[in-house]
């Protein structure tokens, strides 16, 4: 039971952290094509700005607790992935030192600089991030001692000698792309006014357009790379809650943007990502990381899990360090909430 509940866990952070910072990723993303000049481009910022890095914080607490609760899903991903990750990093560096940098010198080639990293940064981050997801899902090729190892890529095609990119992981990032890039056009929405806030909407549809199409294509894919998604939805229909979650935010959010209402568009592209993600998890539960290899490699809660007795110690002092950290975000989120404007400091 207690490897069951550390995996509920881990995926909820990973869905927090992808809802959180999935729209400042999409913010960065859109700004270039929503802000019209410096002044607008500010804006965007300081709608991010007293956010952006504690929303990060999730994945570093995500993978806290996948090291903690599943060690050697840990080892086997942190050096088999090892060289994305490191991409992933130096993104995750360049789009902070984007941030703080833009301001620190007033010049016409210095602030559109830091500006154009911001957006390749986050434009590279969400692909990455999506293509990661394509690897779990198609899975990796785990040996018997649960090792493996993936150069960036190969043929390009998803079989036992794929790569990190392949056509179906490049899929499922450009698809991370369209959704991250709608996600944080709707917070921008969400949080500016006057033309601004009518760009982003604009961009927003567009990209509802290109979530809605690659849906279809990846969930269609999906389900052929990846013989047990249907296999665990069959066995287990009150499963298709998860993409009926997801169904109900994709509509959600393109009814509510024809309406102008902001603020629930947003939330039910939240909702969508989360029914998204808890499609996915569902999918390949009980495994944690798919073996593309022989199915009975693959890493699992029973077999990847750490003792018993140190997932109980870990929860009951997980459970008040969560209070807290969901008292800070609540604090922060209500703190800074309202409409961002051009008066005061910031970015």
């Amino acid at each position: 039971m207690l490897p069951v509940i550390w995996f509920c866990i881990v995926a909820v952070m990973v869905a927090i952290y992808v809802v959180l910072d999935g729209f400042d990723l999409g913010a960065g993303i859109v700004h270039l094509c929503v802000a019209r000049d410096a002044a607008e481009r500010r804006l965007v910022l300081k709608s991010i700005g007293p956010v952006w890095d504690g929303n990060e914080v999730w994945l570093l607490a995500g993978g806290g607790a996948l090291y903690f609760a599943f060690p050697p899903l840990y080892a086997s991903s942190f050096s088999g992935f090892y060289l994305p990750l490191m991409m992933v990093l130096w993104l995750l560096v360049l789009r902070g030192i984007a941030i703080e940098f833009r301001n620190q010198i007033d010049n016409a080639v210095w602030t559109p600089f830091w500006d154009v990293v911001f957006m390749l940064a986050s434009c590279l981050l969400a692909i990455f991030l999506g293509a990661a997801l394509g690897n779990v899902v198609r899975g990796v090729p785990l040996d018997a001692n649960h090792e493996f190892f993936l150069p960036l890529w190969t043929n390009f095609l998803p079989g036992k000698d794929a790569g990190i990119l392949d056509w179906y992981t490049v899929l499922v990032g450009l698809f991370s792309f369209f959704t991250l890039a709608m996600h944080g056009a709707l917070w921008v929405t969400f949080k500016t006014e006057a033309a601004l806030q009518q760009r982003a909407r604009r961009v927003a549809r567009a990209a509802w357009a290109g979530v809605a199409l690659f849906t279809v294509i990846v969930t269609l894919v999906s389900f052929s790379i990846q013989p047990k998604l249907g296999a665990s939805f069959a066995a287990m229909p009150a499963g298709y809650v998860f993409p009926a979650l997801a169904l109900a935010g994709l509509a959600g959010s393109i009814v509510f943007m024809s309406r102008e209402k902001d603020g629930a568009a947003f939330l039910a592209s939240c909702l969508y990502i989360v029914g998204m993600l808890t499609s996915v998890v569902f999918g390949v539960f009980p495994d944690v990381l798919p073996a593309n290899s022989d199915p009975n490699l693959s890493l699992t809660i029973t077999n990847a899990s750490a003792s018993e007795y140190g997932l109980s110690v870990g929860l009951a002092w997980f459970i008040p360090g969560i209070l807290l950290v969901i008292g800070y975000f609540t604090f922060v989120y209500r703190k800074f909430s309202g409409k961002v404007t051009a008066d005061g400091g910031g970015h």
